[in-house]
């Protein structure tokens, strides 16, 4: 059994307060931002000679100056929620991506994971916590209390209103808030009741040895694979390319499912070489590492292949309204926007290619936390353009962002490390224990 030491339990309340606190500092900071600051800022932004909206409903209804005034305002005061947005979605997928990557486990038979299984079960133990989060992000919204989603303003769906948007009217039928409300609902539950009874299962598993019970968890595991597969291709939409949503991208659900894909891996790794590194878990090893590694390597490349894929088509073609969407991050998010390929693709690529190094635990150690700090910098670029626009570089939104990651962090520790100390860690009931336990790479 895992002893969730007093220790490590303090670190994680830490970060938990640590992030509220710069979080909230950052929030009345923000909120002290008046209408004459906000104009000196848009006038900043102009005189840099940037004028490429980083959102294409900008280009939709008047345009003059009391409506940019209007739309900058929304802009800077989305800093707290879209801030908090883009973390709580990140990691709320890599929980649901690790149980992904356990079922497929279970549904191919695989024997060599079941060392770490109750590894990936502990992780899913966030799901609900991490929800919860997502869900309180959307009450905000659709009460109007956030403005992240431009396609929620009933205005712009009135063909009555000077704001209305013909693209946005159209895509209402899936685009409305109940639709969407109950979406996100069954997103959280339907993800967190698998976590739970995929993790009960398993113990249900140990405690009876039948096969019968085993079969159960593949029957569950394949029901996961299916929930998972059309959820986070609609959470994509929902949570992340609805925010600018007059831009559409084939592409777009694979990049992102796969960025916490390839960041559910480097969690499981880390996770799993701390309980190694402590005495734990001495039975993973360096095969059990090794692919481990090669997950991480062969998801973060394909990650790099969607990306490109999808950036590579829509730049070739030039299609005002989604060529759009890559000039606003070249021009308002040039820091941010390329330089994001250095961590999730060619640190990996230069590093991890051995077959070698991928039996180091260092190395891959600290690989694990350069993929997680690149996808996390990726779902940044995804929901700060549509949503802060150019008003980022600005110590709110840094005192925002970092409180966020140390909040969400601090939780996905606490849920994760309480859950693990309720599991034993070897499942003594699988089938496919011993195959683990001596599972050795050929090469």
């Amino acid at each position: 059994m895992y002893s969730f030491s007093p220790k490590l339990r303090l670190v994680s309340i830490i970060l938990l307060v640590a992030g509220l606190v710069l979080f909230g500092v950052g929030y009345f900071m923000n909120h002290a931002i008046d209408d004459t600051k906000i104009e000196h800022m848009m006038e900043a932004v102009n005189a840099s000679g940037h004028n490429n909206p980083t959102h294409s409903s900008q280009l939709v209804g008047p345009q003059d100056h009391e409506a940019h005034l209007k739309h900058a305002k929304h802009q800077v005061h989305n800093q707290p929620l879209a801030s908090l947005h883009f973390v709580s979605v990140f990691f709320f997928g890599v929980a649901c991506a690790v149980m992904f990557f356990y079922s497929i486990q279970h549904a191919a038979h695989a024997g060599w994971p079941v060392i770490i299984s109750r590894v990936m079960e502990a992780i899913g133990g966030f799901i609900p916590w991490g929800g919860a989060v997502v869900l309180i992000i959307m009450v905000l919204n659709v009460t109007h209390n956030g403005h992240l989603f431009h396609w929620m303003d009933p205005n712009v769906i009135n063909p009555d209103h000077e704001d209305f948007d013909v693209i946005l009217y159209e895509k209402s039928k899936f685009l409305n808030i109940p639709f969407y409300v109950f979406r996100n609902i069954l997103y959280v539950v339907g993800a967190s009741f698998f976590a739970w009874k995929l993790r009960a299962q398993s113990k249900k598993v140990d405690v009876t040895k039948s096969p019968r019970e085993y079969q159960y968890l593949y029957r569950w595991s394949i029901g996961y694979i299916a929930f998972f597969s059309l959820a986070s291709a609609s959470w994509a939409w929902d949570w992340l390319m609805s925010i600018d949503s007059h831009w559409y991208s084939t592409m777009y659900i694979w990049y992102s499912m796969v960025s916490c894909l390839a960041s559910a891996i480097a969690v499981v790794i880390i996770l799993s070489v701390y309980l190694k590194k402590n005495g734990f878990l001495p039975q993973f090893n360096d095969n059990h590492l090794h692919d481990l590694a090669k997950y991480l390597f062969a998801s973060s490349m394909l990650w790099t292949y969607t990306w490109f894929a999808q950036f590579m088509l829509y730049w070739y073609a030039n299609v005002p309204e989604e060529a759009n969407y890559f000039f606003g991050r070249f021009e308002h998010y040039e820091e941010s926007f390329l330089p994001m390929l250095i961590p999730n693709f060619l640190i990996p690529l230069l590093v991890m290619v051995s077959s070698s190094i991928k039996r180091n635990y260092k190395v891959v150690t600290a690989m694990a936390f350069v993929v997680i700090f690149g996808h996390l910098w990726d779902y940044f670029n995804m929901v700060m353009p549509g949503t802060v626009g150019p008003y980022w570089r600005t110590p709110e939104v840094l005192l925002l962002t970092l409180g966020s990651i140390l909040f969400i962090s601090g939780l996905f520790m606490l849920t994760t490390l309480m859950t693990l100390a309720k599991l034993k860690l070897i499942p003594e009931g699988n089938p496919f224990l011993k195959e683990s336990k001596i599972f050795e790479y050929p090469f």
